[in-house]
């Protein structure tokens, strides 16, 4: 079961598909990567559809997602995905590079979800000189989680 909404899951994100990813978690998920700490269905859904419209405002030739090794059983999964993208006004070419871990519920929604990347990788190719110089430090850490965190709040804000 569990496998499944993995796959369904990446299926959704290679399609720019949030209201899709968000059916694959349960009520009282929980979303842990370097940008976002989240907590309920509803704010990790928005999190993932602000993610894909984004995308296909940056264009939809220059979204790829590669996924693979997808494992799991009914209480537990991992993934390694791969998202090629264009980011933020520079339009800066980004290669992420994710490995995904999973606990699910009874009905086989994502119950916890965390993804790992590396955030000095990432921060080079999205922000340039600044997250080459800066990447590793936790103030860029922090600021880019402050940062990530005050634009959601502003999607959601902007849709209510």
């Amino acid at each position: 079961m569990g496998k499944q909404t993995i796959e369904r899951l990446y299926a959704a994100f290679s399609n720019l598909d949030g209201a899709g990813m968000e059916a694959c978690y349960a009520e009282r998920a929980r979303f842990e990567d370097e940008a976002y700490v989240l907590s309920g269905r509803r704010q990790i859904g928005a999190m993932w559809r602000m993610l894909c419209e984004g995308a296909r405002m940056q264009g939809i030739a220059h979204w790829r997602l590669v996924v693979r090794d997808v494992r799991a059983n009914a209480a537990k999964g991992r993934a390694h995905w791969e998202a090629h993208y264009l980011y933020g006004p520079g339009r800066r070419e980004v290669h992420n590079r994710v490995d995904a871990e999973f606990e699910f519920d009874d009905d086989g929604l994502i119950l916890r979800h965390r993804d790992r990347f590396g955030m000095w990788s990432w921060s080079r190719q999205a922000l340039g000189l600044p997250g080459l110089l800066l990447g590793w430090t936790p103030w860029l850490r922090a600021k880019v989680r402050w940062q990530a965190g005050q634009q959601l709040q502003r999607y959601v804000e902007k849709r209510r």
